[in-house]
């Protein structure tokens, strides 16, 4: 992987691709996953580029921060707050993470299974 190539993430941000936008603040930016997981599937990105939230959290915790108070914020814009939601950090390609640029996963709006185990 390229690091310093810009990521789908990054043109989204910048409004080269377009998206079904939930929410933007001056340092996150949120919107609809294209493959949605459950009812309610919103992504939440860091406009400033982390490969991981390891390396995010490590970087800037700060930032991290924000970035949950923004899916809770999704949360409460998509009517999930109180019923409950998932936000998932996939990290690395063993994880599942395919864009490498940190992203949490907001989830929810229906009873949410158990996951994990190893790919079949």
């Amino acid at each position: 992987m390229d690091d310093a190539a810009e990521t789908l993430f990054e043109r989204i941000v910048a409004g080269e691709i377009p998206a079904d936008v939930v929410h933007s603040d001056e340092t996150t930016f949120a919107f609809r996953d294209v493959n949605p997981q459950a009812r309610v599937h919103v992504l939440v990105v860091p406009r400033k580029r982390y490969r991981n939230v390891g390396e995010l959290a490590a970087a800037d915790p700060d930032l991290l921060a924000q970035v949950l108070r923004s899916c809770r914020k999704v949360a409460e814009l998509e009517g999930i707050a109180d019923s409950g939601y998932r936000i998932v950090f996939n990290t690395d390609a063993d994880a599942g993470q395919t864009v490498f640029h940190v992203h949490a996963h907001v989830l929810g709006g229906e009873q949410l299974g158990w996951f994990g185990g190893a790919a079949k």
